[in-house]
């Protein structure tokens, strides 16, 4: 069975997807962008408050789910420059302590409304 999962605290899924879809103890997180839940447009122009906003608009989801971002097992990172691959290992390390989620970096042409950074996950919990 599946459970749509929605918060306010995130941004609205804008187009024919679900901020998060749980089955079971698995929750699988829609893409996040850094756009503010409210006006939903780009908070920030540059990546350090993008990858900030993002990992936000995730904890958001996480919560609504009923787990935390330490319940995050994968975590997937999508940079339109990746010479920004070490400031998001340091950000990163503000939101999450070992053991840390797997996770992949892949670099990409564009992403929705000219985002810098886009991040989606899978998380296990038993909330």
């Amino acid at each position: 069975m599946r459970e749509m999962i929605t918060t306010d605290g995130a941004p609205k899924a804008i187009g024919t997807y679900s901020q998060a879809v749980k089955v079971g103890d698995t929750v699988y997180l829609s893409g996040q962008i850094a756009l503010d839940p409210e006006s939903m447009e780009l908070l920030a122009e540059e990546m350090e408050g993008q990858l900030h906003q993002v990992f936000k608009n995730l904890q958001a989801v996480t919560i609504a789910a009923g787990g935390s971002l330490a319940d995050i097992v994968k975590l997937n990172i999508f940079l339109v420059d990746l010479s920004y691959f070490p400031l998001v290992n340091q950000i990163m390390a503000d939101y999450f302590q070992s053991p840390y989620p797997a996770r992949a970096v892949v670099g990409v042409a564009s992403l929705p409304k000219n985002a810098l950074v886009e991040m989606d996950a899978v998380m296990v919990c038993c909330a």
